[in-house]
């Protein structure tokens, strides 16, 4: 390992120790009323995880910022938007493992949320984690401009056009066989929208430009592709135990996969084409985008 690489490691456990704390501290306390609800909530989001979305936030604002420490107001909006990002995507993970879902037992290690409460639960912990979500963006102390533009990205991102659209025809494809074009359009959304918005957050909220915007769209965009890829190949190569979920379950669910479509080494190399399309997406952004560049190779090298 270099000394760089080395390095963008620190930076990464930095910032995951951070988000943890951040989200910690802004999740309403467990013996807050009602006490079960938010007993949780907290655990569904404070269960680990390897939080990729708030740490691609917090890339991206270093990407803009090209060096410049964050003023007191950006630092503190780029908290609350990492937080927000991190809520949504707890929140999907809560419904998708409930038995009219996923139907799984097994979330970061851990039972999942419907399993350690109880089903009625686990849906309010999801009813309640999406609006705190844009409670938190709402208080971004920044131009009331940037915090429509940030509302806007990140509702886009998670709703019937993003995220949730995404599940729909997710649960709509089990059984059938899809071509590349729309099983790329169905990760576009189920798995892209949200790490493509979390990019796309980080640059508004450290006030990019319309050139430094599109760069991190489109980052943002292949990226959430590569991801879902690795997540196909995990999911055939690894266990249970390293990936803290189900292994081999979409498979035996009969879900639509690129490794199902193209096979192991047809989606490897899928992710390797994709990986280095976004390397050289970050080429504008010079030394600013190394942290970009880190968690790009992060995502497709990683094993859980």
């Amino acid at each position: 390992m270099t000394v760089a690489s080395i390095d963008h490691a620190n930076w990464l456990t930095s910032r995951v120790e951070h988000i943890e704390s951040i989200l910690e501290t802004l999740l309403p306390a467990p013996d807050v009323v009602p006490q079960r609800l938010h007993e949780a909530m907290r655990y569904a989001v404070l269960g680990g995880g390897k939080r990729v979305r708030a740490a691609l936030l917090f890339a991206a604002g270093e990407a803009v910022l090209q060096g410049s420490a964050p003023s007191m107001a950006q630092e503190k909006s780029l908290n609350y938007a990492a937080a927000a990002v991190e809520l949504i995507h707890a929140y999907s993970l809560v419904h998708d493992d409930l038995p009219c879902m996923d139907d799984d037992i097994l979330r970061r290690g851990r039972p999942t949320v419907h399993v350690a409460f109880d089903e009625a639960t686990a849906m309010l912990v999801g009813d309640a984690l999406q609006p705190l979500a844009f409670e938190w963006l709402a208080a971004m102390p920044v131009a009331p401009a940037l915090i429509v533009q940030a509302v806007t990205v990140l509702a886009k991102a998670a709703g019937s056009s993003g995220m949730v659209g995404g599940q729909a025809i997710d649960c709509d494809s089990v059984g059938k066989d899809l071509n590349l074009d729309a099983l790329q359009h169905m990760h576009k959304l189920k798995t892209g929208a949200l790490l493509k918005g979390s990019i796309v957050l980080g640059g508004i909220v450290a006030g990019a430009s319309s050139s430094q915007r599109q760069i991190l769209s489109e980052f943002g965009e292949l990226m959430g592709l590569g991801f879902q890829i690795q997540d196909d190949i995990l999911d055939v190569t690894s266990d249970s135990t390293t990936l803290g979920k189900t292994a081999g379950k979409d498979l035996a669910d009969n879900k639509p996969t690129y490794v199902a479509l193209l096979g192991l080494e047809g989606a490897r190399q899928r992710l390797a084409q994709l990986h280095e399309e976004a390397r050289l997406m970050l080429r504008p952004l010079g030394q600013s985008g190394q942290y970009l560049h880190y968690l790009a190779d992060y995502i497709v090298g990683r094993t859980y």
